[in-house]
């Protein structure tokens, strides 16, 4: 069995490539994983989790730490510009019944909690090096690294993220992400009082939310329209933010707007998607996460669906005869929840950049969570 494995590479050292070196190594691989940076830093603010992402975490044995460090509730509520609900979306206890439907954390935290996994696991983490050349014969893969070394493998996994060099050397003529006219803010504050699970506003073009990742804690964030991809002096973070919030009628955020200051961890990133189309492998080598399926945050399923690829590579690697057979076995388990995701996300961009029905972008929201729920 797996698929006639015996070592694999892991390139990029983010959630779905630390998910992939965890369970295949665990499935009786000997992996290496490779991390540019030395520091193996995480950076951002909060994450938002689906019950199927809880689901995963649950099979690795950390949804207990995840439990200590993050937050778990169970719906979303969507609110118009003021305070007032306007939906309620059901978030299914998909991880058991005694696991909320959703919850969120912090991205350090939560990449805290797979690192050391990983690092507790057989898995060789090698940080601080990428590689130069990926050269592929009858019998395996020869890798060359950045610090003179090479090594041979017979699977090679690229998750290094939206401008996967995996995807670059393996796929030349790939698309390239794209930017669709939207940009997100995130901040970190106290929970407001009456924020008790994920809450959305929807303005008339912008979209904010708050979902809770300590019991104290929320993460912000907002989406604007950019028409173009420009860049934004960090000196105005907490100035633009502001402005922003105060575009809304609701009273809890504008108290948040008022409150904001430069110590709220206020990050901004514009919105880029891809979405690459099929095969995912070429010979021994294959991609996952954002290197094939980047979305933006409108479903809050990047990094659930790239989580979730790990876990079915290598279940499919485990149960698998043929490596090639495998692969595909993969793709195929994947493409229709991925391509779901990405297109559904940049829908609901696209509702909102052009004043769509408010509806329609809550009957996407509804689907798509409902379908995110299914089985993997």
């Amino acid at each position: 069995m797996n698929s006639g494995i015996k070592k694999a590479l892991v390139i990029g050292g983010g959630f779905s490539g630390m998910t992939a070196a965890l369970q295949l190594s665990r499935n009786g691989l000997a992996v290496d994983l490779v991390e540019i940076d030395a520091g193996w830093r995480s950076y951002g603010a909060g994450i938002s989790l689906h019950g199927s992402t809880l689901r995963v975490l649950n099979q690795l044995g950390l949804l207990d730490r995840f439990l200590e460090e993050g937050f778990a509730t169970d719906g979303v509520h969507m609110r118009g510009p003021d305070d007032a609900v306007v939906a309620r979306i059901p978030t299914p206890r998909v991880a058991g019944p005694e696991i909320p439907g959703g919850g969120a954390i912090m991205r350090p935290a939560l990449a805290r909690i797979l690192s050391e996994a990983v690092r507790a696991s057989s898995t060789n983490v090698r940080l601080g090096i990428t590689f130069t050349d990926i050269a592929e014969d009858a019998e395996g893969v020869t890798v060359t690294f950045t610090d003179g070394t090479s090594d041979r493998y017979d699977l090679v996994v690229g998750a290094d993220g939206l401008y996967s060099a995996t995807r670059q050397t393996v796929f030349p003529d790939a698309p390239r992400p794209r930017f669709i006219g939207q940009a997100v803010w995130r901040a970190v504050l106290p929970c407001p009082e009456g924020i008790e699970t994920v809450t959305m506003w929807m303005g008339p073009k912008l979209k904010a939310g708050m979902n809770r990742v300590t019991k104290d804690t929320v993460y912000l964030f907002l989406t604007e329209d950019r028409p173009e991809n420009t860049h934004v002096p960090p000196e105005s973070f907490t100035a633009t933010l502001r402005a922003l919030l105060e575009q809304f009628a609701s009273p809890i955020l504008r108290k948040v707007a008022a409150e904001l200051s430069d110590g709220h961890q206020i990050i901004y990133r514009p919105l880029e998607q891809l979405l690459l189309p099929r095969p995912w492998h070429k010979g021994r080598t294959v991609l996952i996460g954002d290197a094939v399926h980047a979305t933006t945050p409108h479903l809050a399923a990047g990094a659930c669906i790239g989580i979730e690829d790990a876990m079915v590579l290598a279940e499919e690697i485990a149960q698998g005869e043929d490596l090639s057979a495998s692969l595909t076995a993969f793709e195929d388990r994947r493409w229709e929840r991925c391509r779901m995701v990405v297109e559904n996300s940049g829908r609901l961009a696209d509702i909102e950049v052009n004043g769509g029905s408010r509806e329609e972008h809550a009957a996407i929201m509804q689907v798509s969570m409902k379908t995110l729920t299914e089985a993997i």
